[in-house]
């Protein structure tokens, strides 16, 4: 592709849309620092084209760029005022860079242009904790009733309502909407759990303790930090809390490794392919060519923090490739971890998340993975439980930061005063100091959540 987009280049040097396709070529490839001045360089060509402030929008946040995005963000508003498409752009964007209050009002402004808005229902539901004396439940379950089984707005829409009924204590409705939701949302995917969980046993089969003793020395640099874990399950709150030391500058969740694994394996029909070709990589090459990439993002801190959640697939080449690297694993309650996980709505990713036995199945998958990690490179993940950081939080938070060898910080326990922005699905909540009202939600709707306990137990995880 990149020759292809190369050849482009040279013919129509000054089109938009094959500077963009530049750009996402440079990002795969690693090439961060050159998409960054791309993207620049775009910025000043754009002009009046919403398309491409709108693009610009997608790849600055794609990147972590996020004031970029929101700039970016405001000119495409400027551009079409009208527009709700362009609004819940700037109100996604404003979300993740703290301003609540703007989101607030300008996903108001969109649900005022019609009914077909059921996006900025939900993502209004998630800004705040909603209370008694104001929420949107009664608006919510009118639009759901005027909203046809199946139509794409039944699934945004019963998120929205279980998660402001949960705001309420009303678990048994908050049930009901996120399950009536999960059952519309996977009757549109085409997904087998039984992929992934044989996934997971080959790359334990594949990345066993003979690969481990004849693969090649990595890349022995010190600098970067890996938080890693089911979505759902605190990583937001401990890559803060990182986040907050002056040593270490969090880059998100930035898929890079998953790239470079996918560069470094070379062309594959299919994970089990891919899984096979990457064992083979030069540990060294792959770990030099990541940090590569991480600094190619321009941030000057010694220590540079990768927090996405997946990486847990690739911890072995992690642990090769980057001998130096520190690793966090956190982890919840098994129970509280699979239903964090069915009641979020996810963008894109996490297809078994939307139905209770799926994610069972997954997470004895999961914790198999893990534990194998661990009987390779004992004492060199640190196992954090989200219950015990939320119930006793600098003790946890100090020896977070002593696992990665740096000095404490009393910033590490103000974590939410940090205007560092944040693009998970956490966004709103890591604003609050420490709260302990979500540890154990599940317990509320232990029965409800009986198809899940049963997948557990029969896989061994709980008793």
């Amino acid at each position: 592709m990149a020759e292809a987009v190369l050849r482009a280049l040279e013919l129509r040097p000054q089109r938009l849309d094959v500077l963009f396709l530049w750009v996402e070529t440079l990002i795969c490839s690693g090439q961060i620092a050159e998409a960054r001045v791309q993207l620049g360089e775009i910025e000043r060509m754009a002009g009046s084209d919403a398309a491409a402030w709108n693009q610009l929008v997608s790849f600055h946040t794609q990147l972590g760029r996020f004031h970029e995005a929101y700039d970016c963000a405001k000119r495409l508003e400027s551009l079409l005022p009208d527009s709700p498409d362009a609004l819940f752009t700037v109100a996604s964007v404003a979300t993740v860079v703290g301003r609540i209050d703007q989101a607030e009002t300008l996903l108001n402004k969109i649900i005022s242009t019609g009914p077909n808005q059921a996006e900025a229902y939900y993502t209004r539901a998630t800004l705040r904790r909603q209370s008694r004396e104001e929420n949107h439940v009664e608006e919510l379950k009118l639009r759901l009733s005027q909203t046809p089984k199946g139509a794409p707005g039944e699934v945004p829409i019963c998120y929205g309502l279980g998660k402001e009924y949960e705001d309420l204590a009303e678990f048994e409705p908050s049930f009901s909407f996120f399950a009536r939701g999960a059952a519309a949302r996977r009757a549109r995917l085409s997904y087998d759990v039984a992929t992934d969980v044989a996934a997971a046993a080959e790359i334990i089969k594949t990345f066993d303790e003979r690969w481990r003793a004849r693969s090649a020395p990595g890349h022995d640099v010190d600098g970067p930090i890996f938080v890693l874990g089911l979505p759902r399950s605190g990583t937001t709150l401990v890559d803060r809390i990182l986040n907050a030391h002056p040593k270490v500058t969090s880059l998100g969740e930035v898929n890079d490794f998953a790239l470079a694994v996918m560069r470094f394996g070379g062309p594959a029909s299919g994970k089990s392919e891919l899984i096979k070709q990457v064992a083979s990589a030069d540990p060294a090459a792959l770990g030099k060519g990541y940090w590569r990439t991480l600094k190619g993002y321009g941030e000057t801190t010694p220590y540079l923090l990768d927090k996405t959640p997946a990486n847990y697939l690739y911890l072995g080449l992690i642990m090769q490739a980057l001998p130096a690297a520190c690793v966090i694993h956190v982890r919840r309650h098994p129970m509280a971890s699979g239903y964090a996980m069915f009641k979020a709505l996810f963008r894109m990713g996490y297809p078994f998340s939307y139905d209770l036995e799926q994610i069972g199945r997954y997470y004895a998958a999961y914790r198999r993975l893990m534990d194998h990690w661990r009987r390779l490179w004992p004492g060199r993940i640190l196992d954090i439980d989200y219950e015990a950081l939320v119930d006793d939080q600098e003790a946890v938070s100090r020896e977070i930061v002593s696992h990665c060898e740096l000095d404490w910080s009393d910033a590490c326990l103000t974590y939410h005063e940090n205007a560092t922005p944040t693009a998970t699905a956490s966004a709103a909540q890591v604003r609050e100091p420490i709260y302990s009202r979500a540890r154990d939600l599940w317990r509320h709707i232990e029965t409800d959540l009986e198809p899940l306990a049963r997948t557990l137990r029969a896989e061994g995880v709980i008793e």
